[in-house]
Parts: C-alpha cells; sequence; structure tokens
C-alpha cells in the first residue's frame, strides 16, 4: 500500500444506519483509499436490529462502493481502528452538541491513541434533524409510518425490516 493510502474508520450503532450516516460513508469514501463503517457491539444495550442485521443492512447499502467495508467489534473503537491499520477515525456532525460530545471523545481517543486523528464531516443541512433515535420513535409510534414517510430518513435497504422490527 503506498504511503499516500489512508485507511479510515467510521464507527457507531447504526441501529438502524441513516441517510445522514450513508451520506458521511459516501463522502468519506472520496476521501479515504480505504473506509470501513464499523459496528461498536456494546453488550449493556439492547438495540433494535442484531448487529448481523446491521452488518448486512450496511453490505446492502454500501455495495457499489469498492474501497468501503463493513464490520463489528468489541471493546475500544480505537483497539479496533489500529487492528485493521487505521490512522482516521472519521466522525459526523449534525449539531454543536454534538460537536462538544464528539470533541470530548476525540480527546479521549488521542489520549489512548495518539497515532490516530479524528476527522469531522459536517452533516448535510437535508440530513441534519435525522438521528437513529427519532427514525425508532417514529416507527414505533407511528403505525402508519410507511415506506415513504421511512425513505426519507433511511436508505430503502432497511425499510422493510424497520418496519417489520417496529410493529413486534
Amino acid at each position: 500500500m503506498p504511503t499516500s493510502a489512508r485507511i479510515a474508520i467510521y464507527p457507531g450503532s447504526f441501529d438502524p444506519v441513516t441517510l445522514g450516516h450513508e451520506d458521511i460513508v459516501r463522502r468519506g469514501a472520496s476521501l479515504f483509499s480505504e473506509l470501513t463503517v464499523a459496528i461498536g457491539i456494546n453488550p449493556e444495550k439492547s438495540p433494535l436490529f442484531t448487529h448481523e442485521e446491521r452488518l448486512e443492512v450496511l453490505r446492502e447499502v454500501f455495495a457499489d462502493l469498492p474501497n468501503v467495508k463493513v464490520a463489528s467489534f468489541h471493546g475500544l473503537t480505537v483497539d479496533f481502528a489500529k487492528s485493521i491499520g487505521a490512522t482516521v477515525m472519521l466522525r459526523g456532525l449534525r449539531t454543536v452538541s454534538d460537536m462538544d460530545a464528539e470533541f470530548t471523545m476525540a480527546l479521549a481517543n488521542h489520549v489512548l491513541a495518539p497515532d490516530i486523528e479524528t476527522v469531522f464531516l459536517m452533516a448535510a443541512e437535508r440530513y441534519s434533524h435525522i438521528s437513529s433515535t427519532l427514525i425508532r420513535q417514529i416507527a414505533r409510534m407511528a403505525k402508519s409510518a410507511g415506506r415513504q414517510h421511512l425513505s426519507q430518513f433511511v436508505p430503502e435497504a432497511v425499510i422493510d425490516l424497520l418496519i417489520e422490527k417496529s410493529s413486534e
């Protein structure tokens, strides 16, 4: 791999993946030679989607991007980043409040792994209001939240599974 090659990691829970996540990955894929979308597995959380379902959906969403890989990991994000040779951690920012939390996390990550840089991409304005939490609430509370409504928030690949999971 040439010295100019940059391997990045975009970590998250992606429960579910949103159009905002997709936008960050597609923009990030143009900036880095390799980008791994990494699902952090937190045993203390009860996600809507299993990690296998999230892996499958993410692989489908990014199948057209040859330099994007999808993986999952347990433990510290910086340890996983090191294990795949990543030197950049990509993070998306939607709002000023995101910046506060992300800045704190970036500082902690820098202490743990000074050789890994954090790069922030601002969310496209049309996606800045979207969060996985909001989508889960809409899908759960609005039984009429059909494909047309959900397609404004999530990639097509996740809609059927989201409807199915939300009606359980």
